[in-house]
């Protein structure tokens, strides 16, 4: 018997584009229709994000609230922004620390590298290599001069955020300490939060 198409079938039947030979560019991130929200771009692919659990999104939740309590007014405090970092990779950090006159619009969808002062990564199991090793080689190699990354720890599942710096003559970036219950430190502005108020939200 023959198969039939129904309304139903036709609507939720779903064409990917074939990828190009060389690889998407940033321009494609931002015109190919349908792609799902939070779509990265590393190294010329399309990344798509799994269903994200309570854990990143209460320390997304937490971080941002930290940050914004002692942000100066010239930089802002953003989550989950692309960053364009060239033309192979926009990736979008869980959080980022952006200059404030890089903030054009309410229609903005995406930072330049140099607009960035902070990027935070909140590892996922479905990203672990992405946030650990790939993410912050990218971001140390187009400048951006912090990076934090933030791990679950032990069986309560607590953040530990590991504090990074860029060593500008090697683009590299620098394990400048691990924080548990608070993170304390003075770039890219003076910033304290406790991170045991995650138990509060």
């Amino acid at each position: 018997m023959g198969g039939t198409m129904t309304a139903e079938s036709v609507e939720h039947h779903v064409r990917w584009p074939v990828p190009p030979q060389d690889g998407y560019t940033v321009d494609d991130l931002f015109t190919l229709p349908d792609l799902p929200p939070h779509t990265e771009l590393i190294d010329g692919s399309l990344i798509f994000v799994s269903p994200q659990r309570n854990f990143h999104a209460d320390v997304i939740d937490l971080l941002v609230s930290g940050l914004r309590l002692s942000v100066p007014k010239k930089f802002k405090v953003k989550r989950e922004m692309t960053v364009v970092l060239d033309r192979s990779n926009a990736p979008e950090p869980d959080v980022s620390v952006v200059w404030a006159n890089a903030v054009s619009s309410a229609d903005q969808t995406r930072y330049q590298a140099q607009d960035v002062l902070l990027a935070v990564e909140v590892v996922s199991p479905d990203s672990e290599s992405r946030d650990r090793t790939t993410k912050p080689q990218k971001y140390a190699a187009a400048g951006i001069p912090n990076f934090w990354r933030v791990e679950a720890s032990g069986p309560s599942g607590a953040p530990v955020v590991h504090v990074y710096e860029l060593d500008p003559l090697t683009k590299a970036y620098l394990h400048m300490g691990m924080h548990r219950d608070r993170v304390k430190v003075d770039r890219p502005y003076p910033i304290d939060i406790d991170l045991t108020a995650i138990d509060e939200l």
